[in-house]
C-alpha cells in the first residue's frame, strides 16, 4: 500500500512578525514552550530547525549542509523535481 504524501500546513505571520506552528507538527516534534530554534533564510525561504539547550555536532552539521545547499541553488546548481519527488526526498531528511 502506498503510503500518502503529507500536505504542508499554511499558517500567517502576527503584526509582531510571530509565525504559529501548527498542532500537529508541534505534536510530531515534541516542541513546547521555550524549545529553542535556529533560523536561517535565502530570497524567499525560511528554514527552522530544532534543537535541544545545546547545540550538538549533528547541529552545526545540518546547518552547515543547509548553508550548502543555499549556494548551490544560488549557483544554479540543484534538481527539479515532482510534487512527489520533492515530498519523497524532503521525507528522508
Amino acid at each position: 500500500m502506498k503510503k500518502e504524501l503529507e500536505t504542508p500546513e499554511l499558517t500567517r505571520v502576527s503584526s509582531k512578525g510571530q509565525i504559529v506552528i501548527p498542532t500537529s507538527i508541534r505534536k510530531k516534534l515534541s516542541v513546547k514552550k521555550g524549545s529553542v530554534f535556529a533560523v536561517t533564510a535565502k530570497k524567499d525561504i525560511i528554514v527552522l530547525k530544532k534543537l535541544d539547550m545545546k547545540m550538538k555536532s549533528e547541529d552545526l552539521k545540518i546547518l552547515k549542509l543547509i548553508e550548502e545547499a543555499w549556494e548551490d541553488i544560488e549557483k544554479g546548481r540543484y534538481k527539479v523535481y515532482s510534487r512527489e519527488a520533492f515530498f519523497k526526498e524532503l521525507k528522508k531528511w
